[in-house]
């Protein structure tokens, strides 16, 4: 168990690298942004304006070049009304599977508060979150339901490995946190771009990403100081296990929330090797994969969640690269 409630704590094999107190502190102010600044997705979001209005034939939908999938050549030589069908349903089917992840991450941290102490530090903000990640999955399904794209969303092993995820939330914290960002980080860097590379989205869907940006700041902030609060903690062989899990399922969950199911990709007539070159092995795909994770490495160094075995995978797994020197600072590497 690796919850903190008001006294400091240690283990063998490392202590806490935050002041319990500076850690109490974070969760306060996330938890009052929390409560100052909330949306709601029915009373943010005017559906049933024109304005909001989404058309199967809207040239928005075209991805842009820097889009894995975009930046092939096989996409940028379709028709423009092929390039706006597969367009449509990959966008859409993205906001699908984001919708299932969140009701993942909800699973596994209600499974964790559940079996938290009296006073814990963590319980109010978790259930501030909760919260906000179930507004933020009406707000997809509604995008998803007015969109006129019915894509299926997640991926097979995605659906069927769901239900032992949102347990990891009670029994192995600190790896469901790691889940946690490398579902959120790839979500939230690519609504991050698009709206900096100033992409003309429709409307609906550019208000969506801008809440989910706004919220997933405070998300992604307290997985990033759960994992320096509780991983110096852990035992040696502990830190050992997840040191090396940590790329695997940044690798594994990029794939799964980024790219398309194979039932999606055969409906659209998009060729195997197409696939396969958009996700992960052409040069524009690549530097995407690779640009995710710059937020999470810089967490690695900072608090030493790094081994030579690690070091192997981060790099064979092809998610290595260049370290943030802030969070949520842009990769322009992968930026036209």
């Amino acid at each position: 168990m690796v919850t903190v409630t008001g006294k400091s704590t240690s283990r063998a094999g490392g202590s806490t690298r935050l002041p319990v107190e500076t850690y109490r502190e974070m969760l306060d102010v996330l938890s009052e942004g929390s409560v100052r600044r909330n949306f709601d997705p029915y009373r943010d979001i005017d559906w049933d304006s024109e304005e909001f209005q989404m058309f199967s034939h809207d040239p928005r939908w075209i991805l842009p070049n820097y889009h894995p999938l975009g930046g092939t050549a096989w996409y940028q030589q379709l028709p423009r009304g092929r390039q706006i069908e597969v367009g449509h349903h990959i966008q859409i089917n993205s906001v699908k599977v984001g919708a299932a992840f969140e009701s993942i991450l909800i699973r596994g941290m209600m499974q964790f508060i559940m079996k938290m102490p009296n006073n814990s530090l963590e319980f109010r903000y978790c259930l501030h979150e909760i919260t906000e990640e179930c507004n933020h999955i009406q707000m997809f399904q509604e995008l998803v339901n007015r969109s006129g794209a019915d894509v299926p969303g997640m991926r097979t092993d995605f659906r069927l490995a769901s239900p032992t995820m949102g347990m990891l939330g009670a029994a192995f914290p600190v790896v469901f946190f790691i889940g946690i960002l490398a579902g959120e980080e790839p979500i939230d860097h690519w609504q991050k771009e698009v709206i900096r590379q100033g992409k003309d989205v429709p409307p609906a869907m550019l208000r969506t990403m801008e809440i989910h940006i706004a919220e997933e700041a405070r998300h992604i902030s307290f997985a990033h100081h759960f994992l320096r609060q509780h991983y110096p903690n852990l035992g040696r062989i502990n830190k050992w296990l997840v040191t090396v899990s940590t790329p695997i399922i940044m690798r594994w969950l990029a794939g799964v929330i980024m790219a398309p199911p194979r039932r999606l990709a055969a409906d659209l007539d998009i060729p195997r090797s197409v696939v396969k070159e958009a996700y992960w092995g052409g040069p524009v795909g690549s530097n995407q994969l690779q640009s995710y994770f710059g937020d999470v490495r810089m967490l690695v160094d900072e608090i030493g969640m790094t081994n030579r075995t690690a070091k192997y995978l981060w790099k064979k797994l092809r998610i290595d690269g260049s370290v943030s020197r802030f969070r949520g600072e842009p990769d322009r590497s992968a930026l036209d």
